[in-house]
């Protein structure tokens, strides 16, 4: 209770402070034009040589890009990623041994989305800025907020949602936080970067009405509502182009419908075409795949380097397109630590350590409990805790998001500090992982990401380890409840990139098949022990109908920082009430899911987004598929009930009021959301889209009234002859609930 206390201070004074601050902010975000003085930029502007210009837009090394020394202009620094400041490179493109670079390892990207808490996005972006700023970090390489359109998407971990509004609206949060501590933003990867396999070369073939409706949004509201100072591109191309110099995506929507003033940055290697580079909006290249060799880079050779001069200087290209490069980068530079005091960083205190648990706890997702949950220590003299995830550091894997963390609490820890003596602990490790070399022909490193050769459908090349097997369910006999540990993994030990990777960049995976024999293994220990609790980890669901059925309890941990083990302990013997809900939904297969029933994916050099808008439960609930968990849901160790449904049009914008009331014996925290289906709509709608939502924390039998507001935006639609925005005259149901299958109040509202 001592805690929550703390976090709930910490929470209140970052509302109090965005209050406070709101008066001083802008439709763009972040620092007013006066703050940022373009007079001041116009005469450095002036005083640059074309090749210092030119060094400003192209890497320096590989984390920085270039300054001009003589004008006191310093090179821009960035750093990977969107849950913990990356380890140190120093300026070569390899880690750094013995670096002091140990950092907060927060939960990831799609755990934060589960937590549904606004005000949790903030101190999440509000860690990561001060911990940038303590290593002399100026921008930061996140939030990833691209959609999940598909289950199987090796990054998902790192993304927030299925969901245009629950990502756009926790991200915010997260670049205010950021931004807020001097360091950039900088959202990524703009735009329907939806997966990994061909990820440099992939077309994606989408509607204009896709694009605005599921794909936009959440980078517009970075930018317009969170104020981003930056942006990524992205490698894929988007009918045609590829994103990072990207006509329609940078000149005509980023930078002109959406009045975005900062900087567009390359991915690492995603810059393909000098012209188009200079032409279409991007700002800073980062990485070529011109660089021939890592150890000894040639900076010229970029695409925004010597071949951006030549085109300059003889003409081909107006020097008017770099100037506008060059104030964009110089604009950002004030904004940030780079040319502006913002007072010292922090890192690894206790703060940030306690929100990361905070995270956790809040985002962890209870799915099923048929009674078994919480555990009582005092009824359990034996505890056996199997998997090999109970013991397995996440923190160091997945890709470019890696971190190097102060400390990991495994899921065994936590439950042997929670349990203490009184409770014997035993632990087998029941699975271990192993390596299918058949899935990669002989293909090392990014390139066995990347062939389509090596995404053939083939048997794992071997069975499951079967004395591991034989001892966990002899374990399980003997224990009086069983917490079995399991799901993905980042990658294999000692594997190149991109290789034996399940969540992690640069690998789609094949199937949510559960890896290396877990199924078998829970069957048979649900066979022997019915008090046996599922955990699992990762960044989406597995296939559960062959152990759901007969599991009582099933806890969905994502990947949930250095705290996580705590937080699942916690969770597991209810010193925690579970308050998570699923920011995706769970189907059984991934072929249930409309990337793969009706458009496809991965595609083969082209993928054609043909499901266009139906994008998660937006199709399996318009078309009543049957799902295992629904978009929204998770269990509470309490009840709630909704009533007293209120709705008030005024001013073009309509409030939703309920009143919500904890009916259990358990203090508890509730998500109340809000979906909007037009009833008679000249174009194909989906019969819901979430457009609000608010969580509120309650103690038994107290009841709250809710107040969401809804923008007229929300009853919008892309109409996709018109290509522009329209709101249609009608009735509009608006529904309440606490997951998009549970609708507990309905009403209408005219337009």
């Amino acid at each position: 209770m001592q805690y929550r206390l703390f976090i709930s201070a910490v929470l209140a004074v970052t509302v109090l402070f965005i209050s406070c601050q709101s008066g001083s902010e802008h439709d763009n975000g972040g620092k007013t034009p006066a703050e940022v003085s373009e007079e001041k930029l116009d005469s450095l502007i002036n005083l640059m040589t074309l090749d210092e210009k030119i060094g400003l837009i192209h890497a320096s090394s590989s984390f920085t890009s270039g300054g001009v020394p003589r004008l006191g202009i310093p090179e821009l620094v960035f750093s990977d990623g969107p849950h913990g400041v990356r380890h140190e490179h120093g300026r070569g493109w390899h880690a750094l041994e013995d670096a002091d670079d140990k950092a907060t390892y927060l939960p990831v990207g799609i755990c934060l989305a589960s937590t549904w808490n606004k005000d949790l996005g903030y101190v999440y972006g509000e860690v990561l800025g001060n911990e940038a700023k303590e290593r002399d970090k100026n921008v930061l390489l996140g939030p990833g907020i691209n959609i999940i359109r598909s289950p199987l998407n090796g990054r998902n971990f790192e993304y927030l949602s299925e969901d245009p509004f629950l990502t756009g609206v926790m991200a915010v949060g997260y670049v205010k936080g950021l931004q807020e501590q001097g360091v950039a933003a900088c959202p990524k990867h703009y735009a329907a970067n939806n997966q990994e396999t061909d990820r440099h070369n992939i077309d994606v073939i989408i509607s204009k009405r896709a694009l605005h409706e599921i794909y936009f949004p959440a980078f517009k509201a970075v930018v317009q509502d969170g104020g981003a100072w930056s942006i990524m591109g992205a490698y894929n191309k988007i009918n045609g182009q590829y994103t990072t110099h990207h006509e329609y995506l940078n000149n005509v929507v980023l930078k002109g419908e959406w009045g975005f003033d900062g900087v567009v940055v390359s991915d690492w290697a995603s810059v393909k075409d000098t012209r188009e580079a200079l032409l279409y909006g991007t700002d800073i290249e980062m990485g070529t795949e011109l660089l021939r060799d890592f150890d000894n880079p040639v900076y010229e050779e970029f695409y925004l380097a010597r071949p951006a001069k030549e085109m300059i200087e003889s003409g081909e290209i107006d020097e008017s397109y770099l100037d506008d490069k060059v104030r964009r980068i110089l604009r950002l530079m004030y904004r940030t630590t780079a040319m502006t005091d913002h007072g010292p960083g922090k890192r690894n205190v206790e703060e940030h350590q306690q929100i990361a648990l905070e995270v956790a706890r809040e985002g962890i997702v209870l799915l099923k409990n048929d009674g078994l949950l919480p555990f009582d220590k005092k009824e359990i003299k034996t505890l056996a805790v199997i998997g090999h995830n109970a013991t397995r550091h996440f923190a160091e894997r997945g890709g470019s998001s890696q971190v190097r963390a102060l400390y990991e609490i495994t899921p065994l820890e936590g439950i042997q500090n929670l349990v203490g003596n009184d409770v014997e602990v035993l632990y087998a490790e029941g699975y271990e992982p192993y390596y299918d070399e058949s899935l990669f022909a002989d293909i090392t490193g990014d390139a066995a990401s990347q062939s389509r050769e090596n995404r053939r459908e083939v048997e794992l090349a071997r069975t499951a380890n079967q004395e591991l097997m034989q001892e966990a369910v002899e374990l399980a006999k003997k224990a009086d409840a069983v917490i079995f540990v399991g799901g993905w993994i980042h990658g294999h030990e000692g594997m190149p990139w991109g290789e034996g990777t399940y969540d992690a960049e640069a690998r789609d995976k094949l199937n949510l098949k559960l890896i290396f024999g877990q199924e078998e293994l829970i069957r048979q220990i649900n066979s022997v022990n019915n008090h046996t609790a599922i955990v699992l980890m990762g960044g989406s669901n597995v296939e559960m109908n062959n152990w759901l059925p007969d599991t009582r309890a099933y806890l969905h941990a994502w990947y949930p920082g250095m705290e996580g083990g705590k937080a699942i302990a916690e969770i597991l013997f209810g010193e925690v009430n579970p308050s998570g809900k699923l920011p995706m939904t769970f189907a059984n297969s991934h072929e249930d899911y409309p990337s793969h029933s009706i458009g496809e994916f991965p595609g083969d050099k082209t993928v054609k987004y043909t499901e266009d808008i139906y994008v998660g439960y937006r199709y399996f609930d318009t078309h009543n598929k049957e799902v295992v968990f629904p978009f929204g849901f998770g269990l509470s160790y309490t009840t709630f009930a909704f009533s007293d449904l209120k709705l008030t049009k005024k001013d073009n914008k309509v409030v939703v009021e309920c009143t919500v009331t904890n009916t259990g014996d358990r203090e508890g925290a509730e998500v109340i959301q809000v979906y909007v289906h037009h009833k008679d709509p000249s174009a194909d709608r989906p019969i819901r889209e979430l457009k609000g939502f608010e969580k509120i924390h309650l103690k038994p039998g107290a009841s709250a009234i809710v107040h969401i507001e809804l923008e007229e935006s929300a009853f919008k639609f892309y109409h996709p002859d018109e290509l522009k925005w329209v709101l249609e005259s009608g009735s509009y149901e608006i529904q309440v609930g606490n997951s998009s299958r549970d609708i507990k109040l309905a009403g209408s509202v005219e337009w």
